[in-house]
């Protein structure tokens, strides 16, 4: 599919010079830009660092035609010929830039020019490698990432990601206690959300099978295991309490109320399912929050689980029905069963899979209520990032509770 890129340059300064011409790369998702980064380099001879998303011609990603705008570092030649600088109204205007009004109050700190700068100088600073170079990989609201190389292979990441992701760095430094290797070894933590973290070899495993899936879900059960009777650790170290948060739902819920078929009936028998659900004795504990096979590298030495960002307080239930989302049913319902098993063995007398089925539908308004945060904390022209999150999660979780 890949994506049409026009990038709007600017100075250190934030003053706008103009835009390039559009160009294609081969990946789809918009808020990858080593592909952006490397193109630029190559058709223009000049050395980028992509600040943020300006416009979309397409309401949710992938592909489409993106405009980002994008630091320029070092000297322009003055043969490099830029078009205008496209106008695509105050939800991504220039604020901030070129002497204009004071910046967009929600920007990250990464979007801005001179910030990514500054992250990367932490991150090798921090590293104290001088060998080290810093490649851009990843850019929007809700994570900045940069692989540091050294000696021509990847030796750390910068992760920077803002303020409601806090906890993920003091987390990192809790969990080796439950489950040592199995996540990210945090090799320093700085302001603005700065994290400097160990490379873990591997790839990503997007899309694995049954085998795989169930692999993780052994991996994880020591750590929820061990931090049932210890949640106030975690709540100590800033980790977000979401054990079944009626309010937040039934506010992101109230404006969807009369368009969506059957979410005002699922709202009134919220009350009767959560106190169904409690009654079935499996103890909150960590939740990983987006326990996907994405979110897991694995290589000869293992797997490791990342991206600990959405992680929280809350029913383990979440964890297991995101890892067997996209697995076939008879399959997602035999790795469930065996997850069952062994709640059944931690906490005798407990219910694990009634709790599953109850829980369904209330996964997928707890994720609603989660894309409405991030909404809610992100400037306007990023929201085509989530914006068709919060109603797709609602409709599902209607969906889920007429097949309960």
């Amino acid at each position: 599919m890949g994506r049409t890129v026009t990038l709007v340059l600017v100075d250190g300064r934030g003053g706008v010079l103009g835009a390039l011409p559009p160009f294609d790369v081969e990946v789809p998702w918009w808020p990858e830009v080593g592909d952006v980064v490397a193109a630029v380099r190559d058709r223009h001879g000049i050395d980028v660092t992509v600040l943020r998303l300006m416009h979309t011609e397409k309401p949710s990603q992938p592909g489409g035609h993106v405009t980002y705008a994008a630091e320029v570092l070092g000297p322009v030649a003055a043969s490099l010929a830029l078009d205008p600088a496209p106008s695509f109204g105050p939800a991504a205007s220039f604020s901030g830039l070129d002497g204009e009004s004071a910046p967009e109050p929600r920007r990250a700190p990464w979007a801005v020019p001179g910030g990514p700068a500054a992250s990367v100088a932490w991150a090798l600073k921090e590293l104290g490698r001088d060998d080290a170079v810093a490649v851009q990989q990843r850019t929007w609201n809700l994570s900045a990432i940069w692989r540091l190389d050294a000696g021509g292979e990847p030796v750390a990441w910068l992760k920077q990601v803002p303020v409601f992701f806090a906890h993920e760095a003091p987390l990192l430094r809790l969990l080796p206690t439950a489950a040592p290797g199995l996540t990210p070894t945090l090799l320093a933590a700085g302001d603005a959300g700065r994290m400097l973290l160990a490379h873990v070899p591997g790839e990503d495993r997007y899309g694995a099978d049954a085998g795989f899936c169930a692999d993780v879900a052994r991996d994880i059960h020591p750590i929820q295991e061990h931090y049932v009777t210890r949640t106030g650790d975690l709540l100590a170290a800033g980790v977000p309490d979401r054990r079944f948060e009626l309010d937040r739902i039934a506010r992101v819920a109230a404006p969807w109320l009369d368009t969506i078929d059957g979410l005002a009936e699922l709202m009134d028998e919220l009350p009767a399912r959560l106190t169904a659900i409690d009654a079935c004795g499996l103890p909150d504990t960590l939740a990983h929050g987006d326990l996907h096979p994405g979110n897991v590298r694995e290589s000869a030495a293992g797997r490791v689980i990342v991206d600990w960002g959405d992680a929280s307080v809350a029913h383990p239930a979440y964890d297991i029905l995101r890892l067997t989302g996209h697995l076939p049913e008879t399959e997602a319902a035999a790795l469930i069963e065996e997850w069952a098993g062994r709640w059944r063995r931690s906490v005798p007398g407990c219910d694990p899979q009634t709790a599953v089925a109850l829980i369904r539908p209330i996964a997928a308004l707890r994720a609603a209520a989660v894309y409405q945060h991030f909404l809610d904390h992100i400037e306007d022209s990023e929201r085509p990032y989530h914006e068709a999150d919060v109603p797709e999660q609602l409709t599902a979780a209607v969906a889920a509770a007429r097949v309960g």
